[in-house]
Protein backbone atom coordinates (compact mmCIF):
# COMPACT_ATOMS: atom_id res chain seq x y z
CA UNK A 1 0.00 0.00 0.00
CA UNK A 2 2.81 2.42 0.92
CA UNK A 3 4.58 1.59 -2.34
CA UNK A 4 1.40 2.40 -4.26
CA UNK A 5 1.05 5.74 -2.49
CA UNK A 6 4.61 6.76 -3.38
CA UNK A 7 4.09 5.60 -6.96
CA UNK A 8 0.93 7.70 -7.28
CA UNK A 9 2.70 10.68 -5.72
CA UNK A 10 5.59 10.36 -8.17
CA UNK A 11 3.19 10.16 -11.10
CA UNK A 12 1.38 13.29 -9.89
CA UNK A 13 4.67 15.20 -9.56
CA UNK A 14 5.74 14.13 -13.06
CA UNK A 15 2.34 15.19 -14.38
CA UNK A 16 2.77 18.58 -12.69
CA UNK A 17 6.26 18.91 -14.12
CA UNK A 18 4.84 18.37 -17.60
CA UNK A 19 2.40 21.25 -17.01
CA UNK A 20 5.02 23.63 -15.61
CA UNK A 21 7.74 23.03 -18.23
CA UNK A 22 5.87 24.80 -21.11
CA UNK A 23 5.35 27.86 -18.91
CA UNK A 24 9.03 27.90 -17.98
CA UNK A 25 10.06 27.54 -21.64
CA UNK A 26 7.88 30.51 -22.64
CA UNK A 27 9.39 32.70 -19.92
CA UNK A 28 12.90 31.51 -20.82
CA UNK A 29 12.30 32.16 -24.51
CA UNK A 30 11.13 35.73 -23.94
CA UNK A 31 13.93 36.45 -21.48
CA UNK A 32 16.68 35.24 -23.81
CA UNK A 33 15.18 35.54 -27.30
CA UNK A 34 13.18 38.79 -26.97
CA UNK A 35 14.70 40.74 -24.08
CA UNK A 36 18.18 39.26 -24.77
CA UNK A 37 19.17 39.35 -21.14
CA UNK A 38 20.53 36.78 -18.76
CA UNK A 39 18.23 35.36 -16.11
CA UNK A 40 19.04 37.10 -12.80
CA UNK A 41 19.61 34.87 -9.79
CA UNK A 42 19.41 31.73 -11.94
CA UNK A 43 20.16 29.39 -9.03
CA UNK A 44 17.37 30.83 -6.90
CA UNK A 45 14.96 30.69 -9.83
CA UNK A 46 15.71 27.00 -10.42
CA UNK A 47 15.28 26.19 -6.73
CA UNK A 48 12.01 28.12 -6.69
CA UNK A 49 10.75 26.22 -9.73
CA UNK A 50 11.57 22.95 -8.00
CA UNK A 51 9.56 24.09 -4.96
CA UNK A 52 6.66 25.03 -7.24
CA UNK A 53 6.60 21.61 -8.90
CA UNK A 54 6.85 19.75 -5.59
CA UNK A 55 4.25 21.98 -3.92
CA UNK A 56 1.74 21.64 -6.75
CA UNK A 57 2.38 17.91 -6.90
CA UNK A 58 1.71 17.43 -3.20
CA UNK A 59 -1.32 19.71 -3.40
CA UNK A 60 -2.90 17.82 -6.30
CA UNK A 61 -2.12 14.52 -4.64
CA UNK A 62 -3.80 15.73 -1.46
CA UNK A 63 -6.86 16.80 -3.43
CA UNK A 64 -7.27 13.38 -4.99
CA UNK A 65 -6.62 11.55 -1.72
CA UNK A 66 -8.49 13.74 0.74
CA UNK A 67 -10.57 16.72 -0.37
CA UNK A 68 -12.40 15.16 -3.32
CA UNK A 69 -13.33 11.97 -1.42
CA UNK A 70 -14.27 14.03 1.65
CA UNK A 71 -16.60 16.30 -0.32
CA UNK A 72 -18.29 13.37 -2.05
CA UNK A 73 -18.65 11.42 1.19
CA UNK A 74 -20.17 14.37 3.05
CA UNK A 75 -22.62 14.93 0.20
CA UNK A 76 -23.51 11.23 0.17
CA UNK A 77 -24.12 11.12 3.92
CA UNK A 78 -26.16 14.33 4.00
CA UNK A 79 -28.35 13.19 1.11
CA UNK A 80 -28.77 9.62 2.32
CA UNK A 81 -32.46 8.71 2.08
CA UNK A 82 -32.61 7.33 5.62
CA UNK A 83 -30.96 10.43 7.08
CA UNK A 84 -33.23 12.83 5.18
CA UNK A 85 -36.32 10.79 5.99
CA UNK A 86 -35.37 10.74 9.68
CA UNK A 87 -34.97 14.52 9.72
CA UNK A 88 -38.23 15.00 7.83
CA UNK A 89 -40.17 12.66 10.11
CA UNK A 90 -41.10 10.26 7.31
CA UNK A 91 -43.35 10.81 4.33
CA UNK A 92 -42.50 12.09 0.87
CA UNK A 93 -39.32 14.17 0.70
CA UNK A 94 -39.43 17.80 -0.41
CA UNK A 95 -36.80 20.40 -1.18
CA UNK A 96 -37.00 21.92 2.31
CA UNK A 97 -36.11 18.57 3.92
CA UNK A 98 -32.52 19.02 2.69
CA UNK A 99 -31.84 21.94 5.02
CA UNK A 100 -28.71 20.27 6.45
CA UNK A 101 -27.29 20.17 2.92
CA UNK A 102 -27.92 23.89 2.47
CA UNK A 103 -26.33 24.68 5.83
CA UNK A 104 -23.29 22.52 5.06
CA UNK A 105 -22.89 24.15 1.64
CA UNK A 106 -23.12 27.63 3.18
CA UNK A 107 -20.58 26.76 5.87
CA UNK A 108 -18.08 25.10 3.54
CA UNK A 109 -18.34 27.98 1.07
CA UNK A 110 -17.68 30.59 3.75
CA UNK A 111 -14.79 28.74 5.38
CA UNK A 112 -12.96 27.82 2.18
CA UNK A 113 -13.25 31.34 0.78
CA UNK A 114 -11.94 32.97 3.95
CA UNK A 115 -8.88 30.71 3.63
CA UNK A 116 -8.45 31.38 -0.11
CA UNK A 117 -4.87 32.64 -0.67
CA UNK A 118 -5.74 34.61 -3.81
CA UNK A 119 -8.54 36.45 -2.01
CA UNK A 120 -6.25 37.32 0.89
CA UNK A 121 -3.70 38.74 -1.57
CA UNK A 122 -6.31 40.81 -3.45
CA UNK A 123 -7.86 42.11 -0.20
CA UNK A 124 -4.48 43.22 1.18
CA UNK A 125 -3.52 44.92 -2.08
CA UNK A 126 -6.91 46.65 -2.32
CA UNK A 127 -6.57 47.95 1.22
CA UNK A 128 -3.01 49.14 0.55
CA UNK A 129 -3.81 50.89 -2.74
CA UNK A 130 -6.95 52.56 -1.36
CA UNK A 131 -5.14 53.78 1.75
CA UNK A 132 -7.43 51.77 4.00
CA UNK A 133 -10.64 53.01 2.38
CA UNK A 134 -11.38 49.41 1.37
CA UNK A 135 -11.01 47.25 4.45
CA UNK A 136 -9.28 43.93 3.83
CA UNK A 137 -11.35 42.16 6.47
CA UNK A 138 -14.65 43.59 5.24
CA UNK A 139 -13.83 42.66 1.65
CA UNK A 140 -12.93 39.09 2.60
CA UNK A 141 -16.09 38.69 4.68
CA UNK A 142 -18.34 40.05 1.93
CA UNK A 143 -16.78 37.77 -0.69
CA UNK A 144 -16.97 34.78 1.64
CA UNK A 145 -20.62 35.50 2.36
CA UNK A 146 -21.27 35.74 -1.39
CA UNK A 147 -19.67 32.35 -2.07
CA UNK A 148 -21.49 30.79 0.88
CA UNK A 149 -24.80 32.14 -0.37
CA UNK A 150 -24.04 30.95 -3.90
CA UNK A 151 -23.36 27.39 -2.74
CA UNK A 152 -26.54 27.31 -0.68
CA UNK A 153 -28.52 28.51 -3.71
CA UNK A 154 -26.58 26.12 -5.96
CA UNK A 155 -27.39 23.10 -3.83
CA UNK A 156 -31.03 24.19 -3.80
CA UNK A 157 -30.86 24.26 -7.61
CA UNK A 158 -29.48 20.70 -7.66
CA UNK A 159 -32.11 19.40 -5.25
CA UNK A 160 -35.00 21.02 -7.12
CA UNK A 161 -33.60 20.44 -10.60
CA UNK A 162 -34.06 24.09 -11.60
CA UNK A 163 -32.15 25.06 -14.79
CA UNK A 164 -28.90 26.88 -14.11
CA UNK A 165 -29.52 29.63 -16.66
CA UNK A 166 -32.44 31.02 -14.63
CA UNK A 167 -30.14 31.73 -11.68
CA UNK A 168 -27.46 33.17 -13.96
CA UNK A 169 -29.86 35.49 -15.81
CA UNK A 170 -31.42 36.80 -12.59
CA UNK A 171 -28.02 37.12 -10.90
CA UNK A 172 -26.40 39.09 -13.71
CA UNK A 173 -29.48 41.30 -13.98
CA UNK A 174 -28.94 42.19 -10.31
CA UNK A 175 -25.24 42.85 -11.02
CA UNK A 176 -26.09 45.21 -13.89
CA UNK A 177 -28.57 47.14 -11.75
CA UNK A 178 -26.08 47.39 -8.89
CA UNK A 179 -23.37 48.56 -11.29
CA UNK A 180 -25.51 51.51 -12.35
CA UNK A 181 -25.69 52.78 -8.77
CA UNK A 182 -22.41 51.57 -7.27
CA UNK A 183 -19.33 53.75 -6.85
CA UNK A 184 -16.99 53.51 -9.88
CA UNK A 185 -14.11 52.82 -7.48
CA UNK A 186 -15.62 49.55 -6.21
CA UNK A 187 -16.94 48.09 -9.49
CA UNK A 188 -13.64 46.68 -10.88
CA UNK A 189 -12.75 45.24 -7.47
CA UNK A 190 -16.19 43.66 -7.15
CA UNK A 191 -15.88 42.08 -10.59
CA UNK A 192 -12.41 40.71 -9.78
CA UNK A 193 -13.62 39.35 -6.46
CA UNK A 194 -15.79 36.88 -8.31
CA UNK A 195 -12.78 35.51 -10.16
CA UNK A 196 -10.41 35.11 -7.22
CA UNK A 197 -12.81 32.68 -5.54
CA UNK A 198 -12.27 30.08 -8.28
CA UNK A 199 -8.81 29.06 -7.11
CA UNK A 200 -6.86 26.43 -5.25
CA UNK A 201 -8.94 25.90 -2.11
CA UNK A 202 -12.51 26.59 -3.17
CA UNK A 203 -12.78 24.80 -6.51
CA UNK A 204 -11.86 21.24 -5.44
CA UNK A 205 -14.30 21.11 -2.54
CA UNK A 206 -17.09 22.84 -4.44
CA UNK A 207 -16.70 20.53 -7.43
CA UNK A 208 -16.65 17.45 -5.22
CA UNK A 209 -19.70 18.70 -3.33
CA UNK A 210 -21.70 19.34 -6.51
CA UNK A 211 -20.84 15.99 -8.09
CA UNK A 212 -21.50 14.08 -4.88
CA UNK A 213 -24.81 15.83 -4.33
CA UNK A 214 -26.05 15.32 -7.89
CA UNK A 215 -25.01 11.66 -7.77
CA UNK A 216 -27.04 10.96 -4.64
CA UNK A 217 -30.19 13.07 -5.04
CA UNK A 218 -32.83 10.94 -6.80
CA UNK A 219 -33.53 11.98 -10.38
CA UNK A 220 -30.42 14.14 -10.79
CA UNK A 221 -27.56 13.73 -13.25
CA UNK A 222 -23.95 14.28 -12.20
CA UNK A 223 -23.15 15.67 -15.65
CA UNK A 224 -26.17 17.96 -16.02
CA UNK A 225 -26.70 19.02 -12.42
CA UNK A 226 -23.34 18.39 -10.72
CA UNK A 227 -21.55 21.28 -12.39
CA UNK A 228 -22.45 24.96 -12.25
CA UNK A 229 -21.63 25.71 -8.62
CA UNK A 230 -18.39 27.43 -9.65
CA UNK A 231 -20.33 29.73 -12.00
CA UNK A 232 -22.59 30.78 -9.13
CA UNK A 233 -19.58 31.15 -6.84
CA UNK A 234 -18.12 33.66 -9.29
CA UNK A 235 -21.40 35.55 -9.62
CA UNK A 236 -22.62 36.11 -6.08
CA UNK A 237 -19.43 37.78 -4.70
CA UNK A 238 -19.90 40.60 -7.21
CA UNK A 239 -23.34 41.20 -5.73
CA UNK A 240 -22.22 41.04 -2.10
CA UNK A 241 -19.10 43.20 -2.58
CA UNK A 242 -21.05 45.98 -4.30
CA UNK A 243 -23.78 45.66 -1.67
CA UNK A 244 -21.12 45.91 1.07
CA UNK A 245 -19.70 49.08 -0.51
CA UNK A 246 -23.14 50.62 -1.02
CA UNK A 247 -24.24 49.90 2.54
CA UNK A 248 -20.93 51.29 3.87
CA UNK A 249 -21.37 54.50 1.86
CA UNK A 250 -24.96 54.86 3.06
CA UNK A 251 -23.92 54.41 6.71
CA UNK A 252 -21.09 56.93 6.27
CA UNK A 253 -23.44 59.52 4.79
CA UNK A 254 -25.94 58.94 7.55
CA UNK A 255 -23.24 59.29 10.22
CA UNK A 256 -21.99 62.58 8.73
CA UNK A 257 -25.51 63.98 8.34
CA UNK A 258 -27.48 63.02 11.43
CA UNK A 259 -31.15 63.85 11.55
CA UNK A 260 -31.97 67.04 13.49
CA UNK A 261 -33.46 66.47 16.88
CA UNK A 262 -37.21 66.90 17.05
CA UNK A 263 -38.60 69.88 18.93
CA UNK A 264 -39.76 69.37 22.45
CA UNK A 265 -43.47 68.72 22.62
CA UNK A 266 -44.05 70.12 26.07
CA UNK A 267 -42.71 72.96 28.18
CA UNK A 268 -41.43 75.15 25.33
CA UNK A 269 -37.80 76.25 25.16
CA UNK A 270 -35.59 76.00 28.20
CA UNK A 271 -35.46 79.11 30.30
Amino acid sequence: MITGVFRDLAETILFTLGDVVPIALILLGFQIGVLRQRIPNLRRVLIGCAYVVLGLGFFLFGLERALFPLGKEMARQLTDASFIAGQAGGGELSWHDYYWVYLFSFSIGFSTTIAEPSLIAVALKASDVSGGAVGARGLRLSVAFGVALSLAVGTLRIVTGTPLYLFMVIGYAIVVIQTLFASPKIIPLAYDSGGVTTSTVTVPLVTALGLGLASNVPGRSALLDGFGLIALASLFPMITVMAYAQISDWLAVRANNPKPKSKRLHGGPDQ
